[in-house]
């Protein structure tokens, strides 16, 4: 997603520097003029905007607040923007740490996947002050289409759980009823094609219904990572007092697949798990 992303700043004009963990994958991008640098908090020192999306929160917390990192190197008024689903309270750590350098920090996940990621056609689900979110709005305009400030730090990453909580229940809805319609002898996929367009209609049913039934499971967006998401959402839920017994119910499912081999699968990989077929023959 990140290397699309970064390509669209480039159509738009915008001046990059680079860095990811494996340099290979940045090639596309120097080779149309973007700058290697060889550290997160190299690329913060000759930036005026940083922008980051990485694996796991542990991953945001190292780049940004460890030695040498992007808070400790980053030029003075910088503005640095987290793309990464990560946890609200990483978020307001980094948010604080940066005002204490005289640096404006947003957190800004993403959701649309890697086709969104394509097509500049992402939601982008920001926290963090006004002021900075003003800023940061060409650029993110660049990205994407449906870009909303939920409130102070930590606003985009709440946000963004949400959005994985429905989203995992979406996902185990759709895999058990496709699941049963075939167990049950019913053509899938004219029962896709009727279902799409009523009450049961979801973008997840449309879009992965479809890859589901031609054994499809290629990721757009990684078991491994949606995992991660689920429990980041499940700590969050716990610190707010609340219980998310169908958000559980998706976790142990996932981790089931990812214990099974499946880790590397899309989301909609979880259908393997009530059918051993990859297709609707």
């Amino acid at each position: 997603m990140g290397s699309s992303m970064a390509g669209h700043l480039l159509d738009a004009g915008y001046s990059l520097n680079v860095y990811n963990r494996t340099r290979e994958k940045t090639g596309v991008l120097t080779e149309r003029g973007a700058v290697w640098c060889d550290t997160p908090g190299e690329v913060a020192s000759a930036s005026d905007v940083v922008i980051t999306i990485v694996g796991y929160p542990n991953d945001v917390e190292e780049i940004y607040l460890g030695t040498g990192g992007i808070i400790e190197r980053a030029k003075p008024g910088a503005l640095l923007i987290d793309m990464t689903t990560s946890s609200p309270t990483l978020a307001k750590r980094i948010y604080e740490a940066a005002r204490e350098r005289g640096l404006a920090a947003l957190d800004a996940p993403v959701t649309g996947g890697d086709k969104g990621a394509r097509e500049a056609m992402l939601s982008i689900l920001a926290g963090g002050d006004e002021v900075d979110f003003e800023r940061a709005l060409p650029i993110l305009q660049v990205m994407g289409r449906n870009i909303v400030r939920f409130g102070p730090a930590g606003s985009g990453q709440t946000a963004k759980l949400a959005n994985q909580i429905i989203i995992a229940g979406a996902m185990l809805g759709v895999c058990e009823g496709l699941a049963f319609a075939k167990s049950s002898g019913l053509n899938a996929r004219e029962l896709l094609g009727c279902l799409s367009g009523g009450a049961a209609g979801s973008w997840s049913l449309s879009n992965y219904g479809p890859r589901i039934l031609s054994g499809d499971f290629a990721p757009g967006f990684f078991v491994k990572h949606f995992i991660k998401d689920m429990k980041l959402a499940g700590e969050a839920a716990r610190v707010a007092g609340m219980s998310l017994e169908g958000l559980e119910t998706a976790l142990r499912q996932y981790e089931k697949l990812a214990l099974e081999g499946g880790a590397e699968n899309g989301t909609q990989g979880l259908f393997k798990l009530y059918d051993d077929s990859t297709s609707d023959k």
